[in-house]
């Protein structure tokens, strides 16, 4: 099998101007992807240190243009971060903007999994993987792990209205193929992985954001914009 976490790319297109075309949605919660990044990045920080696991490789599934790159570090304080993507133009746009001795990125179809990756990650990748081929995406991450490596799976929430409209906003998600967590899970304890925790984040607009002192509270709620499951590989 080509280890290939994707087909042929619709990003290429979009990877000049992803900044743009993602901010035509994400202007309706009035925060912009920096926000949303690091966010993630926090609170899989905060899940980690709870296990007193501490990352020094990266697996970047599906790293766009490498916008979370810097927060491996800051936040995660990840050692080395590899990025892989089925899109050209993105992985020379990642390259650019944050590449460095630290921070490889490369395309997917050269990507070969190695076992020795302590954590693995990826945000908004497999509601555009079709379906038939997620099962394959999700061993070529478990086979990129080491053994006990983990993998924090991100992914939009489709029981959350305004993460439809939002995506129903952006040209690149329009027509993408979501999933539940109830799918998500079933699709990674299949590929070998148990399931840590599952959470709910991103629940109010910036509008409202005098309120989010209570998101972590309602974290294990299906009301959050997005969804993490971090898994363990068995």
């Amino acid at each position: 099998m080509k280890e290939d976490p994707g087909s042929d790319s619709k990003f290429d297109e979009f990877a000049g101007d992803y900044d743009g075309a993602l901010a035509q949605g994400l202007s309706v919660s009035g925060e912009d992807k920096e926000y949303f990044c690091r966010g993630r990045l926090a609170w899989l920080d905060n899940c980690l240190r709870g296990l007193a696991f501490q990352p020094e490789t990266v697996l970047d599934f599906g790293c766009g243009t490498g916008s979370a790159t810097p927060y491996f570090f800051e936040l995660l304080r990840a050692g080395t971060v590899l990025g892989v993507d089925p899109s050209v133009r993105s992985i020379e746009a990642a390259t650019k903007l944050h590449g460095s001795a630290r921070a490889q990125f490369a395309p997917a179809s050269g990507f070969r999994a190695a076992g020795q990756t302590d954590l693995a990650f990826c945000n908004g990748v497999f509601h555009h993987i079709p379906p038939a081929s997620r099962p394959d995406a999700v061993q070529l991450i478990n086979r990129s792990l080491r053994s006990g490596g983990y993998f924090a799976f991100w992914e939009n929430n489709p029981w959350n209205p305004g993460t439809r409209y939002v995506m129903s906003r952006i040209p690149f998600d329009r027509g993408a193929i979501t999933l539940s967590v109830l799918e998500a899970a079933r699709l990674l304890r299949a590929g070998g992985f148990e399931i840590v925790r599952a959470d709910f984040l991103f629940i109010f607009p910036k509008a409202l954001k005098w309120l989010r002192f209570a998101e972590p509270l309602a974290a294990k709620l299906p009301l959050g914009a997005q969804y993490q499951l971090l898994c363990r590989k068995r």
